[in-house]
């Protein structure tokens, strides 16, 4: 690993890298990808077109800089590598012709900016440029097969940290940004707000957003990917999470289970029948926990009926369905309805065969959320289920707190004009896919009324967060030309 002593670099200078008479052969053969092409291996062949490689090869020496600072924010060793990598993207932005600062936001910092538009800055459309500049650990380095720190270009593939997560993502977008405004045709006004702890679970851009009252029409984030190569996906839900901690106090002491069994109280007893009271019948939740859910589009469902099959997916990971019909509900249970599971229980004497009967025992569960659910109603809701198991004389304390569950609509204006201007890009239509996961900015833009494409251009054997982290060279040209795409598009909002 990299120290963290500041490297000598130069400010990233976008004018460098215009593309003005070259774009149309650049998106021409970005069109390239096939489809329907099942293998992970890339599909354009760079070789065909000398003009597009000296392009890739500028983009190349511009994003070593990037992926060289070794902006680990886990690791406090690493805090001014975080910061440089800021300061990165507040040069690359200043060189392209605006304003951007690190600038202190509660305990952390944000890349905050601006890229006016062309012409006509007053009146345009602003788009919100989300994105991170930190990056896992490399850890274990002893399975990388180049320098994680130095960008490393192979069969196809360029390999950094960060490269696909979010680095090399997010460079896609300020590079086409910076084109567009240095051939005088950027037709919106970027907003520029990044962070560098989303590795982290930071929530200093949450905050943000709570207190700015800067206004944006549409936000747009590369971080995440096509499902496989030749499709793109736009995300447009996450779940939220309730993570609920419970403590039962069921007598005064441990008890000898041969003089008191059958008739004391047995504190981890009490824990699991309440616990059964909130485990899935069929694939849902109790009806208290499902309050607030919608269900999916037509879309959002014929899209997913274009997914590996849900049997394939958990099978890839060794597990095993949870009842006969998991594996065809899998996407409308892992996707758009809420799931509860119990990560820990503590009770007894854990390693050690003994007989005694418990006075005190705890447990740890977690709710998945879904769109348009809350997580105080739902929170309220497991604890009413959990007393009401209750037995007399035991005693029960419940502790929750939690991350909303987002929400992107796939009918507003700005989802529609990203489709189809991905679809004039890639030359395929996204699909409309949800996370399992949970994203805070995802609930922040939405309570700001601020409409999302959630996109990218990561694999899924990207290797993201993981050794060999890569992304496909092809998908540099193709990203760029999206993204331009997207910002002609969103002129019309």
């Amino acid at each position: 690993m990299r120290s963290g002593a500041p490297c000598e670099r130069r400010a990233p200078d976008p004018g460098r890298y215009r593309i003005n008479e070259e774009r149309e052969e650049l998106v021409a053969r970005a069109l390239l990808i096939e489809p329907t092409v099942e293998r992970s291996r890339p599909t354009v062949n760079l070789r065909g077109s000398p003009r597009l490689r000296r392009v890739v090869e500028a983009w190349r020496e511009e994003l070593a800089e990037f992926v060289r600072i070794p902006s680990v924010s886990a690791d406090p060793a690493h805090e001014d590598d975080v910061r440089r990598a800021g300061e990165w993207v507040c040069d690359f932005v200043r060189a392209a012709g605006g304003t951007c600062e690190l600038t202190p936001v509660g305990d952390g910092y944000l890349a905050l900016g601006e890229l006016r538009a062309s012409s006509g800055a007053a009146d345009a459309p602003t788009v919100l440029a989300y994105g991170h500049f930190d990056v896992q650990p490399p850890a274990p380095i002893e399975l990388w097969e180049s320098d994680p720190f130095e960008l490393a270009v192979r069969d196809g593939w360029a390999y950094a940290r960060g490269i696909a997560d979010d680095k090399g993502q997010l460079y896609l977008l300020l590079r086409a940004a910076a084109d567009l405004a240095a051939e005088g045709a950027l037709p919106v006004n970027v907003r520029v707000a990044c962070d560098g702890e989303e590795e982290i679970g930071g929530h200093t851009i949450v905050d943000f957003l709570g207190e700015d009252d800067g206004s944006s029409d549409a936000c747009i984030i590369f971080d995440s990917g096509f499902l496989r190569p030749g499709l793109p996906t736009f995300c447009v839900a996450t779940r939220g999470l309730v993570g609920v901690e419970m403590a039962v106090t069921a007598g005064e002491r441990d008890l000898h289970s041969g003089l008191y069994g059958g008739a004391a109280l047995n504190a981890i007893h009490v824990v699991v029948d309440a616990l059964a009271a909130l485990l899935p019948r069929d694939g849902r939740l109790p009806e208290p926990l499902r309050e607030g859910v919608v269900p999916p589009t037509e879309e959002e469902l014929a899209g997913w009926r274009e997914l590996p099959p849900g049997g394939a997916e958990l099978a890839g990971q060794g597990a095993r369905p949870l009842d006969p019909r998991a594996a065809e509900e899998f996407y409308l249970r892992t996707w758009a309805e809420p799931s509860l599971d119990v990560n820990g229980i503590l009770g007894g004497k854990p390693g050690v065969r003994n007989t005694t009967i418990s006075a005190r025992a705890s447990a740890e569960f977690s709710i998945r959320l879904v769109p348009e659910q809350d997580v105080e109603t739902i929170g309220s809701a497991a604890e009413r289920l959990l007393r009401a198991t209750l037995p007399e004389g035991a005693e029960l304390e419940v502790r929750f707190e939690g991350i909303a569950p987002g929400l992107i609509r796939p009918d507003e204006p700005a989802v529609q004009l990203g489709l189809e201007a991905f679809e004039r890009a890639v030359g395929v239509r996204p699909l409309l896919v949800r996370s399992g996961g949970s994203l805070p900015i995802v609930p922040a833009l939405a309570a700001r009324g601020t409409p999302t494409i959630l996109t990218g251009f990561s694999l899924p054997d990207s290797n993201i967060h993981s050794p060999n982290e890569r992304l496909p060279v092809e998908h540099f040209a193709l990203g760029v030309a999206a993204a331009r795409e997207l910002f002609v598009s969103l002129a019309k909002l």
